[in-house]
């Protein structure tokens, strides 16, 4: 992992909680935590064909401050879209307000893969400081041998630029921005197992643990509405900063209700409930009994077969009349057949066909019907066989 400058720190996924940014030292982990054996499972448990079924939809929240005022909105869409060749989601969340009249806000277009793989992702975040105002964004790309992190803050008239390169290893199990969105879903839908570690960036772009667990279910009302809600934590376990923590909870739909940064003075919370996904139960899959069948009782199969049988009998009139040589070598054939009478009718078409190919000796085609003579001794003359003795 190359060497970075470091720039002030801005915490993500919070509008509210730009305004506490602090500059830590810089510290780069000795050692790369790794990923749970949990979470490695959780995620090669993924169907896609059946666990994002029903989680392609748009989430839309207002932000409030502690006093219940409203300061903002915040939005998550979820696609399924085809990028750089490769099946993924695509994930737009947007969250902007005003905290004591100073806008702030920040955006993630993230291309995410089945199996939680950030393909692509762009984090802008902002503070419009009247004397300072804050900028930072935050471009993740995946290569095919490792992944590109570069950066630019712009701080007043102070722009740093800045890049890491992790190779596939180090990242195995990251978990971005993006893809974290599209994971809440996946937790709620198929239940967060215990010690689900992955990983993901700090502040300053470090790679470090982020872990999630259950929160106890919650009635919460919305409008005039009690629902059931339910939690999932996360906690990101930074080197450089101390831990950083949000619970966000959903319905049993996977709609979020309420997501909160722990110490943060605003809250991201659910106006309206939205209209439930209708999951429709799978069909029994139907049990087709083995017939017997009787083709030429059946009138479909039986035309069919006609249609073929006269297909196939245009067919080889069209090639006979194409060769006539086929009519006179058959009738060739069948009057040496019909003369000779040989017993075995396969033996002597195969020696008389054979007489009309090059590869084979010249032979004559008549051998399996070349029967003794019925007068032996017309084949022989006694006398002259006498004549030709020697005389003694």
């Amino acid at each position: 992992m190359s060497a970075v400058t470091t720039a002030t720190s801005v915490s993500t996924s919070d509008p509210g909680s730009v305004l506490t940014g602090r500059q830590p030292p810089e510290q780069v982990p000795e050692e790369i935590p790794t990923v749970s054996e949990e979470a490695v499972k959780f995620v090669e448990s993924i169907v896609p064909e059946d666990d994002y079924k029903y989680l392609m939809f748009d989430d839309h929240l207002v932000t409030v401050s502690d006093t219940g005022k409203e300061l903002g909105e915040f939005s998550i869409s979820v696609e399924p879209t085809r990028y750089k060749q490769t099946d993924c989601f695509l994930i737009h969340a947007n969250s902007h307000g005003s905290i004591d009249g100073v806008p702030c806000g920040t955006s993630i277009t993230a291309y995410v893969g089945q199996n939680l793989e950030t393909i692509e992702q762009q984090h802008h975040e902002y503070v419009k400081l009247e004397n300072c105002p804050l900028d930072r964004k935050t471009f993740i790309v995946k290569q095919p041998d490792n992944y590109i992190v570069n950066r630019v803050i712009t701080q007043g008239e102070d722009v740093q630029r800045s890049s890491k390169t992790f190779d596939h290893k180090q990242m195995k199990g990251f978990i971005s921005e993006g893809s974290n969105l599209l994971l809440h879903r996946l937790l709620i839908e198929k239940g967060i197992p215990d010690n689900v570690q992955f990983l993901s960036f700090d502040s300053d772009t470090n790679l470090c643990s982020v872990i999630y667990r259950p929160l106890e279910d919650r009635t919460q009302t919305v409008g005039t509405t009690e629902i059931r809600v339910f939690g999932v934590e996360r906690t990101i376990n930074s080197y450089a900063d101390l831990p950083t923590t949000w619970q966000s909870y959903f319905m049993q739909d996977c709609h979020m209700t309420n997501r909160v940064q722990v110490g943060s003075p605003v809250t991201m919370k659910l106006t309206s409930v939205p209209n439930l996904i209708e999951r429709d139960e799978e069909p029994p899959k139907p049990v087709f009994e083995k017939k017997e069948l009787n083709w030429e009782d059946d009138m479909q199969l039986y035309s069919k077969f006609l249609d073929r049988k006269e297909e196939l009998k245009g067919d080889h009139t069209t090639y006979m009349r194409s060769h006539p040589e086929l009519k006179n070598l058959l009738a060739d054939f069948l009057q040496f057949l019909l003369l000779r009478k040989p017993d075995d009718v396969v033996q002597f078409a195969a020696e008389y066909f054979s007489s009309f190919s090059a590869s084979m000796p010249s032979l004559t085609p008549y051998l399996a019907s070349n029967a003794p003579t019925p007068f032996p001794a017309s084949r022989t003359n006694t006398k002259i066989d006498q004549l030709r003795a020697p005389t003694r």
